[in-house]
């Protein structure tokens, strides 16, 4: 159980929590909301320790393992893998620990880390942090690559994978969903359901949250609001909250306003004082209600240009790529105005190509397009933020792209995307990856484009924006290619779905419950086909072996299974004799918790008691540690028979 208590909290001269007060108990799934520098980030800082609150207390459990998301990755040449499993820092102990040993040959030292090894699952290691990659989007072949080989988006992924890696029981993730595209959010998902510690999680993934999360903490005027549920039950109870709070303030007002009247008409006169001076001390004593409000700072329109062509853009047989790499073969695509289509497939599949074949940053390698006549694109990239000018302004941005319009319509303009006042002027490289995707939206919007492409908008937007950004899109009139992990954005703004995979474009029947399912049984089909290409292989070179070589392979085989026998013999007896030493060990504990033991008159009978606790304790150690090694030595032999069998 974690617990907040009166706890006051302070960024500089920017006060983020007072007097707030939270308990949240072992095992709850915990989303975190509230405006960009509400303090969710800070909180987890102070968690971490990296924090100290001003006045109050925070309370953690003793002993408490805390694994979180770093927010940087180093450059370094260690393996992707090896990255991961250092997330891991016992596992990294235990294996140094036993490097150690095995270079001073201290053989007893070597078998008790063996055990802790085995305790710890540490032979499951690699294994485990390999599917932490697959479902991250890694290739096999990226678990060899050097760290500092990744992008920055993949190398945050990595992050993500050694925060999943570290044992704990209380994970914290910050946005985590940010550089995923819909299949490893979908698979990350799945893996935070199943974590049996704490999750705290900042997220502005709605979909996301209510997938994963059992409660929400609503940070808001300072406050730590709990709400029971997932996002959308914390909107719905906010907004009961909100109403209720909005009722009492009305009646609170009439109230105010009774005994202001009351007090207006008799304070003057004598037979009425008293009453007078009743009711200001009811309005002394008062807490006063503030009014509800759930009104968004953003408003923003995506017009589109008045001039359309029908159909916009078309692609027949089109082959899209790279010279001499496809990526997509024979597509074949017609938008017409008020077309919304929603692009799924793997990581890799080529939805990224195709929109930038649409937008015409890649020529056609193969195949046909016609662009209407009055086509106008709006492109967001997943990389639109690292295009604009750091040293200019949205205003200077958007003057630059239309001279002839005047700075008042400019800065009206931009403040429906949030950029009020001075703000407006103010230089890009302040802003956070928040406003800077606000500048490259309303960059957007001020072209009035007919065909929107948008390749994962969301990045960087919080909650409020993402709204803004449905609302829009919801009510342009244009044709709409989006590319999202963002499944609520998703659901409310397209009307059908291609599914790119395999070097293919095509039609995707169902909803995105349905493409669930179609990645979850893609998954099952690779695995079957690696399996039965493993066995294949194994059976090739099976059959390539000579009469001679094969009665060899059957010789070796039956000296395996004949080292077997003394094996498991010498297992069984080291496991009795265990058995008997723990059951002596136990009679003799049993006896030493007796207080009288412990007195003069027994002195001789306590002084045999600890000796044969000690000779004992060693006798089952001794008959561990050789189990341990007869075990592996089993274990070895097994699989080398098993191997040879297929």
């Amino acid at each position: 159980m974690i617990q907040i208590q009166n706890l006051s909290l302070q960024r500089g001269r920017n006060p983020l929590l007072e007097q707030a007060s939270l308990t949240l108990h072992d095992g709850w799934k915990i989303g975190f909301v509230g405006a960009n520098g509400a303090g969710k980030s800070s909180l987890f800082k102070l968690l971490l320790g990296e924090l100290h609150q001003d006045q109050g207390d925070l309370l953690l459990p003793g002993g408490l393992r805390i694994a979180h998301m770093a927010q940087e990755v180093p450059a370094t040449d260690r393996s992707a893998l090896d990255y991961v499993l250092d997330g891991d820092t016992e596992l990294r102990r235990i294996q140094q620990a036993l490097l150690h040993a095995e270079q001073e040959e201290n053989h007893a030292h070597i078998g008790s880390l063996h055990a802790e090894l085995d305790s710890h699952n540490g032979y499951s290691a690699e294994a485990r942090a390999a599917q932490l990659l697959d479902g991250l989007g890694f290739a096999p072949a990226d678990i060899s690559r050097s760290v500092k080989d990744f992008s920055g988006g993949w190398r945050i992924r990595l992050n993500l994978a050694q925060a999943l890696m570290r044992p704990s029981d209380l994970l914290l993730l910050d946005e985590p969903t940010n550089h995923l595209d819909l299949d490893a959010t979908i698979w990350l998902e799945q893996w935070l359901r199943q974590y049996p510690g704490m999750l705290m999680l900042i997220s502005h993934d709605r979909d996301f949250l209510d997938n994963v999360v059992t409660h929400v903490v609503h940070l808001e005027q300072r406050q730590l609001q709990l709400y029971k549920g997932g996002y959308s039950d914390f909107e719905r109870q906010r907004a009961a909250r909100l109403a209720q709070q909005q009722s009492a303030f009305v009646k609170q007002q009439e109230r105010i306003a009774q005994i202001e009247d009351f007090v207006r008409r008799f304070r003057a006169k004598a037979s009425k004082a008293k009453q007078a001076q009743s009711r200001l001390k009811e309005l002394e004593r008062m807490e006063s209600i503030a009014p509800a409000h759930v009104d968004s700072p953003f408003s923003f329109r995506f017009d589109a240009n008045e001039k359309l062509s029908n159909p916009l853009l078309t692609l027949d047989k089109a082959d899209c790529g790279y010279p001499g790499k496809p990526i997509l073969r024979q597509v074949k695509l017609n938008l017409a105005p008020g077309s919304r289509i929603g692009l799924l497939g793997p990581n890799g599949a080529g939805k990224s190509t195709l929109v930038k074949t649409l937008v015409g940053d890649l020529a056609l390698l193969s195949g046909e397009s016609h662009r209407g006549e009055h086509l106008k694109v709006g492109y967001f990239a997943q990389h639109q933020l690292e295009a604009l000018d750091l040293d200019a302004s949205p205003a200077l941005h958007l003057k630059r792209m239309t001279p002839l319009r005047t700075d008042q319509e400019i800065r009206d303009f931009l403040g429906s995307f949030g950029f009020h006042g001075d703000q407006a002027l103010e230089q890009v490289s302040t802003f956070s990856g928040g406003e800077k995707a606000r500048v490259a939206l309303a960059m957007l919007a001020w072209q009035k484009p007919n065909l929107l492409l948008m390749d994962e908008p969301t990045n960087h937007l919080d909650l409020e924006v993402r709204h803004a950004l449905t609302m829009a899109v919801q009510s342009f009139e244009g044709a709409l290619i989006l590319v999202s992990h963002d499944r609520h954005l998703l659901r409310n703004t397209v009307d059908e779905f291609l599914l790119v995979a395999n070097g293919e474009v095509a039609p995707f029947a169902g909803d995105l419950d349905d493409y669930q399912q179609w990645l979850i049984q893609q998954k099952r089909q690779a695995t079957a086909n690696t399996a039965a290409a493993e066995i294949s292989e194994s059976g090739s070179e099976k059959r390539s072996l000579s009469a001679a070589e094969r009665k060899e392979q059957k010789r070796l085989d039956a000296e395996r299974r004949n080292q077997l026998r003394p094996l498991r013999k010498a297992i069984e007896n080291l496991e009795k004799t265990m058995e008997s030493a723990q059951a002596r060990l136990s009679v003799i504990e049993s006896e030493l918790s007796d207080s009288e033991l412990y007195t003069e008159a027994h002195k001789d009978r306590l002084k045999t008691l600890l000796q044969q606790q000690t000779q004992f304790k060693q006798q089952n150690d001794e008959a561990e540690e050789e189990w341990l090694s007869l075990q592996e030595q089993l274990e070895a032999l097994q699989a080398e028979i098993d191997a040879a069998a297929l």
